[in-house]
């Protein structure tokens, strides 16, 4: 019954879209995302940069955070055909997740798709990677829903994880161009915010911190209080947590001010994390960087992984908490390790990167 129903909505948006196509085309881009309500910092980076290099382009964004996939709601079906009337008479789309009218309708041949995805890689299998897995989508509604059709760009990293999203987005390799996002500018403009943190939470005051940036699944609350016992009471380090946004800690957890994940791995001594793709661009500081992973053979078996980094961070991955302290105690890190693992899934590492992106988009307005 439920993939008769959304046959049936997918067929009534495609008619529905013929005669919106009838619009004329102008110089516009729409922006889409069900990431957040609100601009990533990569879209706010690079739709500024176009503001400068093509000031007479409309830009319109279209973002709308899901909360419950198992059904769209009937204020998230309007939301939709919103979409739909915008894209009908744009010269590019830009998506950074699955959308449905993206992926779903037939297009002017005018039309432009960049598929920028909301992470600078991906360590954990994804989208078409993971359909049919236990923590992947139905396979017969990924293929009802045209799951990740239609692009014509696909901005990857690397040529290796080039080869992770051609799988997760069902497409050829000629389709994809190498190119960083925006965040990689920020990560390395060798800013940092440690005097604000220290003047916010001065019990970190002559401490080596350590951020841990978990990703969200099942068990990672309890992941977190097992890491911070284990740390909570050494003399020299001290850890500081910054949560996925659709987990929740403990108020003892949290920390003073707003900082963002890139602004406590800046000022912090090392990192901790897991299966997040934040692992890839925190590997652009060229701090220690550990891999706690207690969870590791159920993940793999039930996630599957791209990277694994038990075979290619060997050293710096730890399945019990008290055995990565007393790593990161020891003060060795192996980092010609860590360069060949940043080198292989960050290829653009300069200067420059959200100039160098809007240049790519511009050229097909």
């Amino acid at each position: 019954m439920k993939l008769i129903i959304i046959k049936l909505f997918v067929f009534f948006i495609r008619a529905l879209y013929a005669f919106m196509k009838l619009r004329k085309t102008e110089n516009k881009i729409v922006w889409l995302s069900r990431q957040s309500n609100e601009k990533s910092e990569d879209m706010k980076m690079l739709s500024d940069e176009i503001s400068k290099l093509s000031p007479g382009t409309k830009q319109v964004f279209r973002l709308c955070r899901l909360k419950d996939e198992s059904g769209l709601s009937v204020s998230y079906i309007f939301f939709i055909l919103r979409d739909m009337w915008e894209i009908a008479s744009a010269r590019i789309a830009i998506t950074d997740t699955y959308s449905i009218p993206v992926s779903c309708l037939n297009h002017k041949e005018s039309l432009k798709i960049f598929q920028i995805w909301h992470a600078l890689g991906a360590v954990k299998k994804f989208s078409l990677q993971s359909a049919g897995k236990a923590q992947g989508r139905d396979l017969g509604v990924a293929k009802a829903m045209s799951m990740h059709k239609n692009y014509d760009f696909v901005i990857a990293p690397s040529k290796k994880t080039a080869e992770f999203y051609c799988e997760a987005f069902g497409c050829n390799k000629d389709k994809i161009v190498i190119a960083s996002l925006p965040r990689v500018d920020v990560i390395l403009n060798g800013e940092s915010r440690y005097d604000e943190f220290i003047e916010l939470n001065p019990q970190y005051k002559n401490k080596k911190l350590i951020t841990y940036l978990p990703t969200f699944r099942d068990g990672d609350f309890q992941f977190a209080e097992n890491l911070y016992k284990a740390f909570e009471n050494d003399e020299e380090y001290a850890l500081i947590i910054s949560p996925h946004p659709l987990t929740k800690l403990k108020s003892e957890h949290k920390i003073n001010g707003s900082f963002s994940a890139y602004d406590l791995a800046k000022l912090s001594y090392g990192i901790i994390s897991d299966y997040s793709a934040t692992t890839l661009e925190c590997s652009l500081l060229n701090k220690p960087l550990w891999f706690y992973i207690p969870d590791y053979e159920k993940y793999k078996a039930e996630q599957g992984l791209n990277i694994d980094m038990t075979e290619e961070m060997d050293s710096a991955s730890f399945i019990d908490e008290s055995e990565l302290l007393k790593s990161v105690k020891s003060g060795v890190y192996d980092f010609d390790n860590l360069k060949r693992f940043s080198d292989k899934y960050i290829e653009n590492k300069g200067a420059d990167n959200t100039k160098k992106l809007a240049s790519i988009i511009c050229n097909q307005l």
